[in-house]
């Protein structure tokens, strides 16, 4: 797989678990960090022009700075689990149905790790993967989050439930807000609805119970990625008020 962009580049350089095997690099790029940081970690360094990159990345948004990992590799959802267990933390995972623009993927889990949550579920089918272009809206931090990748969205939901674990579906037409909502006690995962659909009709059944968010203005519905934002950051505010 190639990636593409500094900060990608950047995080990929920084992870010794990123499986990096070349960094490749317009002489003109301001990326000296980077050709450091690739030397100090031995890993191989070419310059090319950079119509030699943009034809390699697919596009021209890559900042002169490429590099060349192995293909991405999705975490089983226990592997998101048992570190939230093992540090006593309260469980904070978003669940993505259907999502399928890369770029709000890749906002997500940004948001995601920027907010501390434990992981990210998406479904195989419908949804966009993780792919270059996802990792460059992430700036990276695909790295950092585990991405569970799962054939049927409802069932991990209902082995979630066993386990403990709160479902909360955002959804514009709950007369309950996110800010009504006690969340500070509780394990949760945060489902976010498609572009355009929200939730199908098995997850939104699937839910403990639906949010949604105050709307004051004319828009009707938020990008997803805002969205998620938005609730995340009410979440872990409470938590963070309660001390829990």
């Amino acid at each position: 797989m190639i990636i593409y962009g500094k900060n990608p580049v950047n995080e990929a350089l920084s992870d010794p678990g990123s499986g990096i095997d070349e960094v490749i690099v317009n002489k003109s790029a301001n990326a000296s960090d980077i050709v450091k940081l690739a030397k100090k970690r031995g890993v191989k360094l070419s310059f090319l022009p950079r119509e030699a990159l943009t034809r390699l990345a697919g596009n021209s948004s890559h900042q002169g700075v490429l590099a060349k990992i192995r293909e991405f590799k999705y975490s089983d959802i226990s592997q998101i689990l048992k570190p939230a267990r093992d540090s006593g933390e309260r469980v904070l995972i978003v669940i993505l149905d259907h999502v399928e623009d890369p770029q709000n993927l890749g906002a997500v889990v940004r948001t995601a790790d920027f907010m501390g949550a434990h992981g990210v579920v998406i479904p195989k089918d419908r949804a966009a993967a993780v792919t270059p272009a996802v990792i460059k809206a992430s700036s990276g931090a695909v790295n950092h989050v585990p991405i569970a990748r799962v054939v049927n969205l409802a069932r991990i939901i209902k082995d979630l439930k066993k386990d403990g674990v709160w479902i909360v579906g955002t959804d514009a037409d709950s007369e309950q807000t996110v800010y009504a909502q006690d969340f500070k006690k509780l394990d949760i995962a945060l489902v976010i609805g498609s572009e355009g659909r929200g939730l199908s009709k098995s997850v939104k059944d699937s839910c403990d119970f639906l949010v949604s968010i105050p709307r004051s203005g004319k828009v009707s519905s938020l990008n997803a990625s805002v969205a998620a934002g938005m609730m995340l950051y009410e979440i872990v505010r409470q938590r963070s008020v309660s001390g829990s």
